[in-house]
């Protein structure tokens, strides 16, 4: 099945003609010092980088206390990702919902938006019943990518991969990898680094709703903090 291409840089939502350009970005998640030390939640926060090292996106998340300390990692969210101009080139919006693979009908999900208040795409938890999957869809929740993971995100020492393929599966288009960050920073923070993958001819709304999908993996298999679990 061909995979959805690009079109002129005219039709592209303002602040996104960058992604046209590359076929990775790295994304970094700021450690917070006062989360580390008293076990608090706190909004994260990420820069968003090309394979060259150099800032393309800022992220920041916008939630509030009460529901960070009572939902942790599961918590809703919106996620504000702004360019070097601080312009908000794309919006993330994550509801609440129920985080058990045992319910099929309380899936997560998000919606990615650009402008602000135009929804150009969405992730869908796909259920599984021991695999992470997820369906990238367009604006009008047509079916362009799947997105399929481990049968266990927790890794020492190499990189957690997941795939990003066509819709039938049976060809690779990308992936998003969990990079391994070292003992110190795997054991005592949750500040991840990740990667993203894509055809340099990929659609752009297509790649803007991959990195939102990164986004979202981070905050469901990655947010936990080794040191106040145990």
């Amino acid at each position: 099945m061909p995979m959805p291409i690009s079109g002129q840089p005219s039709n592209y939502p303002l602040g996104l003609e960058y992604l046209a350009h590359i076929d990775q970005v790295l994304i970094h998640q700021k450690v917070d010092l006062a989360e580390m030390i008293i076990g608090w939640e706190t909004n994260n926060a990420y820069t968003v980088k090309n394979n060259m090292g150099q800032q393309v996106f800022t992220a920041v998340e916008e939630n509030d206390i009460f529901t960070m300390q009572a939902c942790g990692p599961a918590r809703p969210f919106t996620i504000h990702l702004y360019d070097n101009m601080r312009r908000e080139v794309l919006t993330l919006i994550r509801p609440l919902k129920c985080s058990s693979c045992c319910f099929p009908c309380c899936l997560q999900e998000l919606e990615v938006q650009s402008p602000p208040g135009n929804p150009i795409g969405f992730v869908e938890q796909t259920w599984h019943p021991f695999l992470p999957k997820f369906t990238i869809l367009n604006e009008a929740r047509s079916h362009q990518l799947t997105i399929k993971g481990p049968c266990c995100t927790c890794r020492c020492m190499s990189d957690v991969v997941f795939e990003v393929r066509s819709p039938d599966e049976s060809a690779a288009v990308g992936q998003i990898s969990k990079q391994w960050g070292g003992f110190m920073q795997e054991g005592f923070s949750d500040g991840d680094n990740f990667g993203v993958s894509f055809p340099m001819d990929l659609d752009v709304k297509t790649k803007a709703v991959m990195v939102g999908a990164c986004f979202l993996i981070d905050f469901m298999f990655f947010e936990t903090k080794p040191q106040h679990d145990s």
